[in-house]
């Protein structure tokens, strides 16, 4: 934080432009790095590597407090979970730093990683027993529902507030919505709206565990909460329609076969015989990869890799991979469906691999897939799925695939546009 000695010195002009991005606040609100002190403590790690490991073995003997049934926990309220967290870049240079980008706008990548922290301190206080010095769940981000972007400029030197709360609960898993807005000219306006899904599991994380059931309080909560069920029904229908397991709808293979007539070139009568339309690329050509070695450094509270650093890498990848085929810069629209299908272990090789998928307008679908590679048994294992929606400045070439996997790739890119831009 800034020191009241270099306050002072600060001119009065500085002041009056900073106030006009800096809210004044009665009391000090919680920032970022509190809420990650407030996650260690609560399930007892260390900031430090080597104890760190010894408090998650002494995490085994907590398994006796948990629940054997949902029945045995109290109910809690939307209320009992909501949080309010500052994030002041209007006031504190230095923390600053860490999120601009060389344009002068706020690293979306770093967003992420504060969203997935206070999705699981939001978990946690639903959890919350007084009783307990330590909680004895391990509550992990599961999913990524949706985040909606209400605003594609986020201010570098502005203050950012999130406030979040549990609006669903199942037995084992919890739906928490989140809302960033940022100050500006006096006043608050919203930024994007979040939905993630965080599981409970036991403190070893290798079985579920209960969670507290949850009572709404008014039309409104009661609203929320339907629509956490309606949200709960539509991930199930979209994976018992999932291309890897069901064909193609009539329409989307017509789809494939204009898009397989468009390429045959006229002058051979020849299926093997392809030609690139106008304005299009191979989706073969529109692939950006990269590699990580995931270092402790990057570990939460549970001893694996932190799920907002595996999505900050994949959306920088992704963003990376819309820019260089838009050829401009993007911005977001929508994420969308980031699926964690397995934790990634300290010292993997995490590889990711970007792919634009389906092309609109000037939109542009963006898939990063993400595996972690073992160099002992040479087998390749998936990690993370990831959906981005970005918007370019200008109309973008079409993608056009080669392969009938390619043309999945590009029905499941569609799919998950049309579900995010409105028609």
């Amino acid at each position: 934080m800034l020191s009241p000695r270099f306050l002072v010195l600060r001119s009065a002009a500085s002041l009056a432009s900073r106030s006009l991005c800096t809210a004044s606040k009665p009391g000090k609100a919680p920032d970022m790095a509190e809420v990650r002190n407030r996650l260690r403590e609560i399930v007892g790690a260390s900031t430090n590597w080597s104890d760190h490991q010894q408090a998650l073995e002494e995490r085994v003997s907590l398994s006796s407090m948990l629940a054997q049934s949902q029945s045995e926990l109290p109910t809690k309220r939307m209320k009992d979970s909501f949080l309010e967290v500052h994030l002041p870049l209007g006031s504190e240079p230095e923390l600053r730093e860490k999120y601009l980008t060389y344009h002068n706008t706020v690293r979306f990548g770093r967003i992420l990683e504060d969203l997935d922290s206070l999705a699981v301190l939001i978990s946690y206080s639903h959890t919350y027993n007084p009783a307990l010095k330590r909680s004895p769940l391990s509550i992990v981000t599961a999913l990524v529902d949706k985040i909606d972007m209400r605003q594609h400029v986020i201010y570098p030197d502005c203050d950012i507030k999130f406030t979040g709360h549990v609006t669903w609960v199942g037995r084992s898993s919890i739906e928490a919505k989140m809302h960033m807005s940022q100050y500006r000219d006096g006043a608050y306006a919203p930024v994007l709206d979040a939905t993630f899904v965080m599981v409970a599991r036991d403190p070893s994380n290798k079985r579920a565990a209960f969670v507290n059931p949850l009572k709404p309080e008014g039309p409104e909560e009661e609203k929320l909460l339907q629509e956490g069920e309606a949200n709960k029904a539509r991930r199930v229908e979209l994976s018992t329609a999932s291309l890897l397991k069901v064909a193609p709808t009539d329409q989307e293979r017509k789809i494939v076969h204009d898009l397989f007539l468009n390429t045959l070139d006229t002058n051979t009568v020849s299926f093997r015989s392809r030609v690139l339309p106008h304005r299009s690329v191979w989706m073969e050509d529109a692939k950006l990869k990269g590699l990580e070695i995931c270092h402790p450094q990057q570990r939460n509270i549970f001893n694996r890799i932190f799920g907002g650093f595996l999505m900050r890498k994949a959306y920088e990848l992704g963003w990376a991979n819309a820019c260089s085929f838009g050829g401009c810069r993007p911005s977001l629209v929508a994420v969308d469906d980031i699926l964690f299908q397995k934790p990634v272990e300290i010292g993997s090789l995490l590889m990711l691999s970007s792919q634009v998928c389906y092309t609109e307008g000037n939109y542009i679908q963006v898939r990063v897939h993400s595996e972690v590679f073992d160099p002992l048994t040479q087998q390749h294992n998936t990690t993370n799925i990831f959906h981005y929606t970005f918007a370019s400045d200008r109309d973008v070439p079409s993608i056009v695939p080669k392969t009938y996997g390619e043309s999945m790739l590009f029905l499941d890119g569609r799919r998950h546009f049309n579900q995010t831009v409105e028609p």
